[in-house]
């Protein structure tokens, strides 16, 4: 896959085969559109071309917004080339280019910058200068420019609108089966392994603290979860915490992941942690120990959901 940071720097012999949108979480909507997209340039006369935006048009466009984001840019560039895409532009989304009309933007960019041949669209959506235009206005400017307009429908997205909103929901109400399931794999974190009050060894829970980066990444409900992580390509299954410890009075929000039968130093490490299961809200206990006891009835329950897994061939 060819990536490009903005739409000035795409060039190409042939005409293109095209998307377009924020693809938030790359889910399994957007992959309709995707899969579409690479069969329409199976035989090689066309190229296939998707056009995304960074940051997302709400970060820019509302002032107050606090819109967070199922994939950071990086994540969101590697499910995109694992679609089979040729190219893939992240075009910088400003205020002057918001401003762009309808019109505008089928003139000067698809047509004369990307020259377009098809362009294949979801069934609600908008663009142009306050996202006035619709998909009848598409397809007006596809006969009036020569070029053709395939729309999917919500009823091909395995009969269900799924959205990105709706994933973020599921997600903040800590509902992983479906969340996974909208998203077509398993929502996962990245981010780099760094010290923490290191109290769980103390109790026989060594954890990994996770710092990531990016603060518009949406962390899921606070609470227990089991997940599965790869570091240096080794992949191990554990549970992981997100929450502030209130047993131990602790005072700002931590992701924690305690991995099962593993003991090396990784502090410094990139680490990718992928939510399988939720198994309980944060609470306070009423000593170590009794976090000590609840711990332990975790690992149980964690275990008993990876060997399902693995027996279904589901993780």
């Amino acid at each position: 896959m060819k990536l490009f940071h903005s739409i000035n720097d795409f060039q190409s012999t042939k005409k293109t085969i095209l998307t377009l949108g924020t693809f938030d979480g790359v889910h399994i909507g957007h992959k309709k559109i995707l899969e579409r997209i690479t069969e329409n340039t199976e035989n090689g006369k066309y190229e296939s071309l998707v056009l995304t935006f960074f940051p997302h048009p709400r970060m820019v466009l509302q002032e107050k917004s606090e819109i967070r984001l199922l994939n950071t840019i990086g994540e969101k560039i590697k499910l995109l080339e694992a679609t089979g895409i040729e190219n893939l532009i992240v075009h910088p989304f400003n205020e002057s280019f918001s401003r762009l009309t309808a019109e505008e933007f089928v003139r000067t960019i698809l047509v004369e910058k990307f020259q377009i041949q098809k362009i294949i669209i979801g069934h609600d959506h908008r663009f142009g200068r306050n996202r006035t235009a619709n998909i009848d206005d598409l397809i007006a400017f596809g006969i009036e420019y020569g070029f053709e307009v395939e729309q999917i429908s919500a009823e091909e997205i395995e009969d269900v609108s799924v959205s990105s909103t709706k994933i973020r929901k599921a997600l903040n109400e800590g509902n992983m089966a479906l969340a996974n399931e909208y998203l077509g794999y398993n929502y996962f974190l990245n981010g780099t392994i760094v010290k923490g009050k290191q109290l769980g060894r103390t109790i026989g829970f060594p954890t990994a603290n996770i710092n990531i980066e990016e603060d518009y990444k949406l962390i899921p409900k606070i609470g227990v979860y089991v997940v599965k992580a790869t570091i240096n390509d080794e992949t191990l299954f554990g549970m992981m915490n997100i929450g502030f410890n209130p047993t131990v009075n602790g005072e700002k929000q931590t992701i924690e992941v305690h991995l099962f039968n593993f003991d090396k130093d990784i502090y410094d490490q990139n680490i990718e942690v992928s939510l399988l299961h939720y198994i309980r809200d944060e609470q306070k206990f009423s000593s170590v120990d009794a976090l000590k006891a609840q711990l332990n009835q975790d690992k149980i329950e964690s275990l008993a959901f990876i060997d399902s897994s693995l027996k279904n061939q589901t993780v």
